[in-house]
Formats: structure tokens, C-alpha cells, sequence
């Protein structure tokens, strides 16, 4: 790629992943980018995206290159996907060779949200506590969001108790698989969720 469209400055401390490039979009330069959820504000308000190529997985893990930083010239909505015009890459050939490269914004340059809205990323590693037996109990922790069309769901990884001074494990089923539950992320259910603390509350059955 042309030098002049990369800036090649140190990343930021607080990157997060929110989109893969899928490929090109049109023949004029444009990358197209599967959001990794139904939030892409901070996708398309972004003044400049950091994309890293991941190399092929090796008997020591996956290789990544540097984060890069890239201008974003315009970017909007196109059906569930991101297309964006990115400063230097000025043909399909160009952005046809970005496939793959994941798609990072710095954290503290997301819009700000609502009171009774969150990003789902920083829903992601929360405990999670109901009290749907009475007192609240941490059952477990959001592993990840998903989207049903009409709200978010979150995905929790049931854990045990800890002992006294021990971090919390994964319930695991009959087969030794983690257990699940799936959690509507509407108020009935929600009660409360305090980022500082990394805690969300709810009255969610546990039992499954």
C-alpha cells in the first residue's frame, strides 16, 4: 500500500476488535467489513481504523503484524456489513488484498452511549449474579452478545462457587463441555449493570 496512507505511530493501549474486512466492495478502493455486532457506530465514526494482518496459525499460535493506522475517508452501513473508503487504497485489487485484517478502534474514541445503553464489549467479562433464589449469587460470566433482532442476548458460561481465595471454574457438563445459558438483555430481566465494577444483575432462572 502507499506509504502516505499508513501511519505508522505506536497503537493505542485500549484498541478493540470490532470488525474483520471481508473484502472489496465496488472498483473504486472500498473495503467491505463484517462488524462483529449489530453495534457499528464506532466503526463508522471513526476517524481512523487499526488494522492488523493475521498470518496463517503455526505450531506456536497465530502470527499477527503490527496494528497499522489508516485514515477512514468515509465509511457507512450497507446491509449488516461496514463499507468504507480508506485514504491510499484507490483500486478493488488493493482492497481485495486487506481480506481478512481485522478492524480495531481505540476504546476511549467510541461514542458515548445513553444511560440504559451499553457496547457491547464492555458487556463481554462481567460477572454475572441473579437472584432468582433469593439473594444474588454469581452464577456466572458473559462470554459473549448476540443479536436475536429484537434485542441482545447474552451468552453466560455458568461457574462454581470458588472456594475461599480461588477464582471461579466453568460448570461443566456430563461430556466435560462448559455449560451455557442464554439471557435476554431486556430490562424484565436485566436489573442492573455497573461497568466499574464489572457486574451485571439480574432475575434470570438458573436452573437448566
Amino acid at each position: 500500500m502507499p506509504s502516505d496512507a499508513i501511519t505508522r505511530n505506536a497503537a493505542p493501549d485500549d484498541l478493540v476488535e470490532l470488525g474483520r474486512i471481508t473484502g472489496a466492495y465496488g472498483v473504486k478502493g472500498w473495503v467491505k467489513v463484517q462488524p462483529h455486532s449489530a453495534q457499528a457506530d464506532g466503526l463508522c465514526r471513526a476517524k481512523t481504523w487499526w488494522l492488523t494482518r493475521l498470518a496463517p496459525e503455526t505450531a506456536r499460535g497465530v502470527v499477527t503484524s503490527v496494528p497499522t493506522a489508516h485514515r477512514v475517508l468515509q465509511a457507512r452501513p450497507q446491509g449488516t456489513a461496514v463499507v468504507a473508503q480508506l485514504d491510499g487504497v484507490a483500486d478493488r485489487d488493493q482492497a481485495e488484498s486487506m481480506r481478512g485484517y481485522t478492524v480495531q478502534v481505540p476504546r476511549s474514541e467510541f461514542p458515548a452511549t445513553a444511560d440504559d445503553e451499553y457496547y457491547w464489549v464492555d458487556l463481554i467479562g462481567c460477572a454475572f449474579y441473579s437472584d432468582a433464589e433469593g439473594e444474588p449469587a454469581r452464577v456466572g460470566i458473559v462470554e459473549d452478545v448476540m443479536d436475536n433482532g429484537a434485542h441482545a442476548i447474552l451468552r453466560v458460561v455458568l461457574q462454581r462457587a470458588p472456594a475461599p481465595g480461588a477464582e471461579p471454574e466453568a460448570r461443566l457438563d456430563p461430556k466435560g463441555r462448559p455449560m451455557e445459558m442464554l439471557v435476554p438483555f431486556v430490562a424484565a430481566h436485566i436489573l442492573a449493570v455497573d461497568l466499574s465494577a464489572r457486574r451485571i444483575d439480574s432475575n434470570w432462572p438458573t436452573e437448566i
